[in-house]
């Protein structure tokens, strides 16, 4: 019988996993902790363990989870919205945090495996950036100004490190496996979870205040740049990928995985198309100023921070078959599938 540790468990992708993975005979016990009320999704279930508590806080979750002793930990815990005038307290709860669920699973005898996710935004989106090359994991991240994408570099370099140190002191190794998602949707994330994100404000979901409302006027086109592209993984891939690195005896010992389904990216054209509208081509440099403007007016509300104007203006694509080459896994959604379908386990809550 198994024992999870799961961080970031009221998260989109955390929450998914704690339900799921909650529901399977060979699961003994979960415990989550995440900074977030425990999410309705599992409230209710006996086999979850929940400790509302930041990561950095360890005093309020690591003993706990040490008398837990789980077989696996995966970590999905991150403040992803940019924090206006915080970046040092952020700093500190996710890549502190961070540091400290690695500890804790080198530290730990039980654990086995140990599943971090990271981000396909840290290849960095650049102006050189071609809509016709998909970076491989083998390629080095990039260091930019978009704070999400250089925490999660700096987490990944710190999980290598303090792997390599463990396994150079002769002590035990979990496997790790560290998962780079493309942007993550599916009907879970489009219509029970709304938002502040690309879909939601271009879809014309975001109506609960006077910013929103404005946002949406603004997005009556879809602006789009020459080389805009976005590539999308289903919310039921991204658990079926987790389930088959944890509960399988799947081999490796570090390995790094893309996780994006093959097939076109979807382009300006086709989120225009999705979402009813008509496309309107601009420059890139007519995206920076306006997410200057929008950041510093709203102070944050409206997720335009330093650096994500070049994630709206320049492709990162990635070649996500190397799960595939590994372990046979078969993506079930296509990137524009994904995006566009009410397919998958909680397209019956769509209403």
């Amino acid at each position: 019988m198994r024992k999870i540790f799961i961080t970031g468990g009221s998260g989109y992708v955390g929450a998914m996993l704690v339900e799921q993975f909650a529901l399977r005979p060979d699961v003994e016990a979960i415990l989550a902790v995440d900074k977030e009320p425990a999410s309705e999704l599992y409230k209710e279930n006996p086999k979850v363990t929940f400790i509302q508590a930041n990561l950095a806080d360890t005093g309020k979750w690591l003993e706990a989870a040490r008398r837990f002793a789980p077989d696996a930990v995966m970590h999905t815990a991150w403040q992803i919205r940019e924090m206006y005038g915080m970046k040092d307290v952020q700093w500190r709860w996710n890549v502190g945090g961070s540091d400290a669920v690695f500890d804790f699973a080198f530290s730990t005898p039980s654990v086995k495996k140990l599943i971090h996710f990271s981000t396909v935004a840290s290849y960095g989106a650049f102006s050189s950036n071609s809509v016709d090359h998909f970076f491989k994991e083998s390629e080095p991240f990039r260091k930019t100004d978009y704070l999400y994408a250089e925490e999660k570099r700096i987490a990944e370099e710190h999980l290598e490190k303090r792997y390599a140190e463990v396994k150079r002191s002769g002590r035990s190794v979990p496997q790790v496996f560290v998962l780079r998602p493309a942007a993550v949707t599916g009907p879970r994330g489009r219509y029970m979870r709304i938002r502040f994100g690309l879909q939601a404000a271009l879809s014309g979901q975001l109506k609960e205040n006077f910013i929103h409302r404005l946002i949406s006027a603004m997005v009556s086109f879809v602006p789009v740049t020459k080389k805009w592209l976005r590539q999308f993984i289903h919310e039921d891939d991204v658990v079926d990928i987790v389930k088959l690195l944890a509960f399988e005896p799947v081999k490796g010992e570090y390995e790094i995985f893309n996780i994006c389904p093959p097939g076109p990216a979807v382009r300006g054209k086709d989120m225009a198309e999705a979402v009813g509208k008509k496309i309107l081509p601009v420059h890139p440099w007519l995206i920076r100023p306006v997410f200057f403007v929008m950041w510093h007016i709203s102070r944050g509300r409206v997720p335009t921070s330093r650096g994500g104007w070049k994630s709206y203006s320049y492709p990162i694509a990635v070649d996500g078959s190397k799960l595939t080459a590994m372990y046979g896994y078969k993506y079930k959604h296509q990137p524009k599938e994904a995006f566009v379908k009410k397919e998958g386990r909680y397209a019956a809550y769509i209403k």
